[in-house]
């Protein structure tokens, strides 16, 4: 009897939680305007995964033909050419990889440090919780994009190197995320009854706590996606970021400010890419924030 009504509560928080799921599908589908930045988003990754089948890297994006220098939008050439007569749309696409890597992995990198920060000093509270926010605290009196400079000028420039220094710059706004998260849940009566039949501190953090303090995590993450996409490319635009002759919208616009005056493309297109995509993403966090949030009945 014990074994079937254990099985039954299962299935049931399965069935919540499905439903739980549909119902934040279905507040999403009602948002149009988080619609339109979901579809944007969609676009832009479609671009970046077919990009060598758009355009052949070697051929289009790197090699240099300066015979087509700075021309501008046509036919054969959609959004024109830059300063080494590259097109400037197949460059387009292919810094969309760099770019999308770069912010989803940064991202990555901040929520899974802290957010296991996060949760410990929130858990175990105390001298933990007061040692682990005070050294967030040191780092958030940095600026984050100077912390990346420090760290990237420091490793060197490259794409691994680039993607972790805007990871760690980002750490201390998710470990207080994720605290503030875990302090409203852990004196809840589930927790109770996970340390009453046993559970260790491990399962009850990663089983129980961290699986429902996730909402706004999601959403600081849609939001941290492009934070790090505009680190990038402004780190890039110094000189810190990807380096040429590789595409990357932030390099792409430092090449092209020289010739604002007689090639107007080179950096407006770069620049529009920019915009929109930070535009989707805010839009799509904007959208989940308001799905995953109970309050809020659509």
């Amino acid at each position: 009897m014990a074994n079937v009504a254990n099985l039954q509560t299962a299935d049931v928080k399965k069935t919540k939680k499905r439903s739980m799921w549909v119902e934040v599908a279905r507040r999403m589908a009602k948002n149009k305007m988080a619609m339109v930045g979901l579809g944007i988003i969609v676009v832009l990754v479609l671009l970046a995964l077919f990009a060598d089948v758009i355009a052949p890297y070697e051929e289009v994006v790197i090699k240099q033909n300066l015979s087509m220098r700075l021309k501008g939008p046509s036919a054969e050439h959609w959004l024109g050419t830059d300063e080494f007569g590259r097109d400037i749309f197949a460059r387009i696409i292919h810094g969309a990889r760099v770019s999308l890597k770069v912010g989803i992995v940064a991202v990555g990198i901040s929520i899974f440090i802290g957010g296991s920060l996060g949760a410990i000093a929130a858990y175990y509270g105390g001298k933990v919780d007061n040692l682990i926010m005070r050294f967030m605290d040191i780092l958030l009196a940095v600026p984050s994009i100077l912390l990346a400079i420090a760290i990237v000028s420091a490793l060197g420039s490259s794409l691994f190197n680039l993607m972790l220094a805007i990871g760690i710059s980002s750490v201390p706004s998710y470990a207080r995320i994720v605290r503030a998260s875990v302090l409203s849940i852990k004196d809840q009566e589930f927790i109770e009854a996970a340390r009453a039949i046993g559970a260790n501190d491990f399962i009850i953090i990663t089983r129980h706590i961290i699986p429902n303090a996730l909402a706004p995590v999601i959403v600081q993450g849609t939001l941290g996606v492009a934070g790090a996409i505009l680190s990038t490319a402004g780190l890039s635009f110094i000189g810190l970021g990807i380096q040429p002759p590789a595409p990357e919208w932030g390099s792409m616009l430092a090449g092209g400010r020289a010739y604002l005056r007689e090639a107007w493309h080179v950096t407006t297109f770069p620049g529009l890419v920019i915009m929109i995509t930070i535009l989707a993403l805010n839009l799509l966090g904007d959208g989940l924030r308001d799905a995953l949030d109970p309050k809020l009945k659509q």
